[in-house]
């Protein structure tokens, strides 16, 4: 049985609205969760809702606003702000389909899955999923949650779909500016070529379950170590590497990786792919 859904309403393209609900796709229940405790009792920390005025108050008593100017601020009830309503606020309306390679890793933000509302939804579903997947695109679109319209992408998964929140253009800082610094200079064809064959020594098909959070795996360490009273894991430190010059590193590289291969390279022809179902 699925989880419960974070959010219900339509997802609608041209004439064609199907009922949908949205799953989250990320899970922090196995992740480790240090507390605020006081030094000395250990007892967890509360914070409190506090004016500077009238000091500590209840949830009742906050209210929300726009701070125009310093120090002041336009107010803004419920009321209103549910008065805001779009025609996207229970619908996840689809403007146009894009090619996926041209989406911008830069502008994703939150992953989540879709799947059609009840069995009566399931066929409008299916036809436009597997339309999707045959076309090999991924729909854009926007919609209303948690008080903000989202742009969003939607990808054919499974035997469902993945919807991402997308940040707006202008959340986007352009890169120009970091990169303004730096200087163009020659490239050496012997280091480029080196380069590149370290490069292609490391090519391989990405699967995530081949990593994991080192530093989280030593924190469960440490900690179950305390509660059984032994002496903690001692860190293995990094060994400080030798210094020598970029063309000695990429040379000695190249031959490490040539002598001991830590991962299978791609064909020339082979793509990754998110693995689907038809």
């Amino acid at each position: 049985m699925p989880p419960r859904a974070t959010w219900k309403g339509n997802l609608k393209l041209s004439l064609v609205t199907i009922p949908v609900r949205l799953y989250s796709a990320v899970s922090s229940a196995s992740r480790i969760v240090l507390h605020q405790l006081h030094k000395g009792c250990h007892q967890r920390i509360h914070h409190q809702l506090t004016c500077p005025i009238h000091g500590p108050i209840e949830q009742a008593d906050v209210e929300k606003g726009y701070e125009y100017e310093k120090g002041k601020y336009i107010v803004l009830n419920e009321a209103e702000l549910e008065r805001l309503t779009l025609e996207t606020t229970k619908t996840i309306d689809i403007v146009q389909f894009i090619h996926a390679n041209e989406l911008d890793p830069l502008y994703i933000e939150v992953p989540h899955y879709l799947a059609p509302d009840g069995p009566v939804a399931e066929q409008a579903f299916h036809v436009i999923c597997e339309a999707m997947r045959q076309e090999a695109v991924m729909a854009i679109g926007q919609v209303v949650m948690k008080g903000r319209e989202h742009l969003v992408a939607l990808g054919a998964q499974e035997k469902g779909m993945v919807m991402l929140t997308l940040r707006y253009a202008n959340e986007i800082s352009q890169a120009t500016p970091y990169f303004a610094d730096i200087q163009n200079g020659n490239l050496d064809k012997e280091q480029l070529e080196l380069a590149r064959a370290l490069v292609q020594s490391k090519i391989a098909p990405f699967n995530p379950a081949q990593f994991t959070d080192r530093y989280e795996r030593t924190l469960i360490e440490l900690i179950q170590a305390k509660i059984k009273g032994v002496a903690p894991v001692k860190v293995q430190e990094a060994e400080a590497g030798k210094v020598i010059n970029f063309m000695d590193a990429l040379k000695a590289s190249v031959t490490q990786a040539q002598k001991n291969p830590s991962v299978k390279t791609l064909g020339p022809a082979q793509k990754f792919k998110r693995e689907q179902s038809a």
